[in-house]
């Protein structure tokens, strides 16, 4: 019988994922990350707990703050401190998940699996491991998992892939699960309600007063109170009367400056990245593909070309808000298998 560790948040998802993997005859023991020192970590902790008490499998908690800290956090900080748009989910699934977590269910606990509650679809095609598009197209997940490899591939089970949320939610009403209410997840884990990310970001980084710049005329339009409040394709909260509506452009950090222009100056047709990340080995070194540089953006047609170290994409349409920190992710154009990421 093979082990395998679920990755318990306390929330509806994962623990669909240990009732499916448990029923199907999986050995499943439950894992939980603790992330931060605060009692909404501690109540994760305890709901994970109650799910396992409810399934009757072993739970096991590690403390994950420091790395969950470093990696996430820290990055998260320091990204808007240097002017760019993270996305801390991806970095969480590379490093923490897939990273701390992985790591301890193998060596420690024993485990041939990780399991999680993402929705997507992992096949074995030609050798190697391909993550495709779940059967809930509103809940696919494959922009947030590009950093995943072979190997973390080989050892992870995605079991809600064939399933709908609203089947998922029935499932845990029809089997009475503790979490069988639970309200969906928020998307960053360490700002809790009613803290907002401008909040945050407030408490966290230092304000001081900059100008807003025409991208054009270098003309200076207006002032702020901290660059880091505005990202790329923001067009509200700007606050600056025009006769055409202002978006920001660009984002200065070292000189505290927020560069506004048009619309149509937010425009891009394409874009050189270093260190691009394929989650399998391609021979081709030009081909059309689809691609996301956010995760609720309808997939755009490109072209691709493998330079060496640098991958050039084309839009084949110019895209807007393209900001520096987020995730560039290229889907194959005849079946929305993922081919690969990497951050802008």
């Amino acid at each position: 019988m093979k082990r395998v560790a679920v990755a318990l948040s306390g929330g509806l998802d994962s623990s669909v994922t240990a009732f499916l993997l448990k029923k199907t005859g999986y050995d499943v023991v439950g894992l939980t990350g603790k992330m931060i020192d605060s009692e909404s970590a501690e109540g994760v902790i305890d709901k994970a707990k109650q799910v396992a008490d409810f399934l009757g499998i072993k739970h096991y908690v590690l403390d994950a703050s420091k790395e969950f800290q470093a990696n996430v956090i820290d990055y998260f900080n320091n990204s808007y401190k240097d002017g760019r748009t993270p996305n801390p989910c991806i970095m969480c699934n590379k490093l923490i998940k897939w990273g701390a977590l992985l790591d301890y269910a193998i060596n420690e606990l024993g485990v041939d699996y990780i399991a999680t509650g993402h929705y997507a679809n992992i096949k074995k095609d030609n050798n190697y491991y391909k993550l495709y598009p779940a059967k809930d197209t509103k809940k696919d997940q494959l922009y947030f998992l590009f950093q995943l490899n072979q190997a973390q591939l080989s050892k992870t089970l995605f079991p809600l892939y064939n399933y709908e949320k609203s089947e998922i939610r029935q499932i845990a009403i029809e089997n009475n699960l503790p979490t069988k209410s639970s309200k969906e997840s928020q998307d960053i884990c360490f700002i809790q309600k009613p803290m907002t990310t401008k909040k945050y970001l407030l408490k966290h980084l230092k304000t001081e007063r900059g100008n807003f710049v025409d991208i054009e005329t270098n003309k200076t339009l207006g002032t702020h109170n901290g660059y880091f409040q505005y990202t790329i394709g923001q067009r509200k909260g700007i606050g600056i009367a025009a006769s055409e509506p202002l978006y920001v452009v660009k984002v200065d950090a070292k000189e505290n400056i927020v560069y506004v222009g048009s619309k149509k100056q937010l425009e891009k047709s394409e874009l050189i990245l270093d260190n691009f990340n394929f989650s399998y080995p391609i021979e081709r070194k030009e081909f059309s593909a689809l691609c996301k540089i956010r995760y609720n953006m309808q997939a755009t047609e490109v072209i691709v070309n493998i330079n060496q170290q640098q991958t050039i994409i084309k839009f084949k349409t110019p895209v807007a808000g393209i900001a520096t920190g987020q995730a560039c992710v290229l889907y194959d154009i005849n079946d929305g298998h993922l081919i690969g990421g990497g951050v802008i």
